[in-house]
């Protein structure tokens, strides 16, 4: 919320971003939000079907769960049957009118949501043998999954399913170390829709349970107003620090993370009021674009949610992994990672002389700590997760938390309107999602029937030479690329099922995959999951970058290659979490957690100075070199490398102590 105090502060060329100016940012660089908005009859009969698509998933959530090809499908069904009619075809179409073959592809969309449930006892029984309308409806299924996902999600996704799909087919003439004995198009379309390993595989089974409830939560959680006492909260917290409007883009961007699914999302929602708000105090607007950009996407990161790959990871990891599990293994690795941003913009503020905000620009602290009681449903889900109540109940507990803080804030309307409003802006926002999941089940039953993952891991370690580093910096790219244009959910199903077996391969050799060691799981699945993620602010294809430059007024490109200059820590913490799984909370003491987050947080606060140029006084070339490698030192998992970088570390922040009013006059990396 913006009171008067801070509007003021917005004036001149710097005002906050209107609401109408946000969502032209978000239908630009995010296609999850880029849908139709139809008048009259139609908009109500969207509406009802929306409502019918959140009570359905609510349902099966409190009485329990149809057979899993009926849950899947009737999911399916209603993510694809809007999908057609509130995503355009292509971006220039009306908004308002939808187009005759829209009509006929939502039709069809009903028809392959509800064939399973009204065959389901004769396709169970049929052992995976066909009739021809059964080979038909399959192969639309496959087609419309397709045709969605370019819509909500992107084409790059649709692009590599559509690869895969071939690849299914023309198996006997791939190269040797790819080559399978191939797919018939009846085996493609039995394995893809009348089989829970391809379109109806573990993607959709999770996006039809925990994830469809986890984002119906944030919808309830975003009504009660709390994504604008985030930035009250994080202005309280950090508007007085040095640099404090960089400070408070962090700071909320974290806390936004913890609910939402998407990195432009939060880009749009934070930086609408952070990045006018930095460029007023004296930031560069590229580099205030981008530290919003990469608190924003490190927001993916955050638990409890981790946009919604946090789910997905228990299931692809299995073998008794809960969600708990997942959540306090990423909780170490988040907060380093904004440790790190938040040390470079220190350091910048620090270099240009840059001051927090003043005692008259703050909002009042006394009336933002009142309404601390906001939280309240966050910390329910944590903490009743924490006690191992199911995950699914654990959203029903914080939606129903959500309604009652929502009733008791002076600052919202929240009536029966705004429930039912909540329940159609959670299946509104699970569409994309759903499409995404479906397509994503395309890949993954693709490479599980031909064995291509084991196959292009074995390669890529070849290829390697068995080295452990080069293994992961090849894997590292190819998270990078895979990961591109796809949200978080689709990013992570690609990249655990292509990349991580290569990690898994090296680090347990002729080991069966039930044998693996857990600890070697999370590592590979938690190294391939952060590349993924940073693909949104590494150019050239950085979303979140762009949208944070939409805002700022910044060049694009530069506002991404600073981006990923400010989450260098996402570069280096997966190295340190397969160096060093003491970062995962598993199977450690206490002592080595904080030995190793010590290290880690004195390595982090050597490179920021290093790549910003800047300690107590700037920094001569020569020193910034050997910071950043003292930094790199502390940072990797070895005793001996520690001590040397400590006391490196000792003697350059001796020399900096006592030279601090004697400029060095090197130019800084970041300006």
């Amino acid at each position: 919320m913006v009171d008067k105090k801070d509007q003021e502060l917005l004036e001149d060329n710097y005002e906050e971003l209107s609401l109408e100016a946000q969502q032209e940012l978000l239908e630009k660089y995010d296609l999850e939000s880029n849908q139709r908005k139809p008048d009259g009859i139609l908009n109500y009969v969207i509406y009802i079907g929306l409502l019918a698509f959140t009570l359905f998933q609510v349902y099966t959530a409190i009485f329990g769960q149809f057979p899993a090809q009926i849950q899947r499908t009737v999911h399916l069904g209603f993510g694809l049957t809007f999908v057609f009619l509130l995503f355009p075809a292509r971006r220039v179409l009306s908004k308002k009118k939808i187009p005759f073959y829209d009509y006929i592809l939502a039709i069809l969309a009903i028809g392959v949501g509800s064939y399973w449930v009204i065959n389901y006892n004769r396709l169970v029984q049929s052992l995976g043998q066909l009739e021809s309308l059964d080979f038909y409806i399959g192969l639309a299924a496959i087609i419309l999954v397709l045709e969605a996902a370019r819509r909500a999600v992107g084409l790059p996704i649709t692009i590599i399913a559509g690869l895969f799909l071939l690849y299914a087919f023309y198996g006997p003439y791939m190269p040797d170390f790819m080559a399978h004995r191939g797919q018939s198009v009846e085996g493609i379309v039995n394995l893809m829709f009348f089989s829970t390993d391809g379109i109806l595989g573990t993607p959709l089974a999770v996006s039809s349970t925990f994830i469809f409830a986890f984002l119906l939560f944030g919808s309830f959680l975003v009504k009660t107003g709390v994504g604008e006492y985030f930035n009250d909260l994080a202005i309280s917290v950090a508007g007085k620090l040095i640099g404090g409007p960089a400070k408070v883009a962090i700071f909320s961007s974290a806390l936004q993370g913890t609910i939402s699914g998407s990195s432009v999302a939060n880009v749009v929602t934070s930086g609408a009021y952070t990045i006018p708000l930095m460029k007023r105090l004296g930031y560069n607007k590229d580099f205030a674009g981008a530290v919003e950009a990469s608190s924003s996407t490190g927001g993916q990161l955050m638990p409890p949610i981790m946009g919604a790959a946090a789910f997905l990871m228990v299931e692809f990891i299995g073998r008794g992994v809960t969600y708990w599990d997942i959540a306090k293994a990423a909780a170490i690795p988040a907060v380093l990672y904004f440790a790190g941003i938040w040390i470079m913009t220190h350091f910048e503020a620090k270099r240009l002389g840059l001051r927090g905000l003043t005692d008259e620009e703050m909002p009042n602290r006394k009336e933002i700590f009142k309404k601390i009681y906001l939280l309240i449903p966050i910390a329910l889900i944590i903490f009743i997760m924490m006690v191992g109540v199911p995950v699914i109940h654990s959203a029903l507990y914080g939606i129903i938390a959500c309604i009652i803080v929502g009733i008791i804030n002076p600052d919202v309307r929240f009536g029966f309107k705004e429930i039912v409003d909540s329940m159609v802006d959670g299946a509104r926002t699970a569409l994309a999602v759903a499409a995404a999941t479906a397509c994503a089940g395309i890949i993954v039953g693709v490479v599980v029937k031909t064995g291509l993952g084991l196959s292009l891991a074995n390669s890529l370690v070849k290829l390697a030479g068995g080295s452990i580093l080069l293994t992961l910096f090849f894997v590292m790219i190819a998270s990078l690329i895979l990961g591109m244009g796809a949200p978080t959910t689709a990013n992570y199903v690609i990249t655990s099922t292509i990349a991580a077996p290569a990690i898994i391969t090296l680090l347990a050799p002729d080991v069966a995959q039930s044998a693996v060691p857990i600890v070697v799981l999370l590592s590979a699945h938690f190294f391939v999951f952060y590349f993924g993620i940073i693909a949104d602010i590494t150019p050239p294809v950085a979303l979140a970058a762009f949208a944070a430059s939409g805002i700022s007024g910044g060049d694009p490109i530069r506002t991404g290659i600073h981006s990923a200059k400010l989450a260098i820590a996402a570069f280096i913490i997966p190295y340190m979490i397969v160096f060093s799984p003491a970062l995962l909370m598993i199977d450690v003491t206490v002592l080595e957690i904080i030995w190793v987050v010590f290290t880690a947080m004195m390595g982090m606060i050597a490179i920021g100075a290093g790549i910003i140029g800047f300690w107590y006084r700037s920094l001569h070339w020569a020193e910034r070199i050997v910071l950043v490698i003292a930094g790199v030192a502390m940072i990797y998992p070895e005793s001996f490398s520690d001590i040397i970088g400590l006391t490196v570390f000792a003697v350059m922040w001796v020399l900096q102590y006592m030279s601090k009013d004697k400029p060095a006059g090197s130019k800084p990396a970041i300006s």
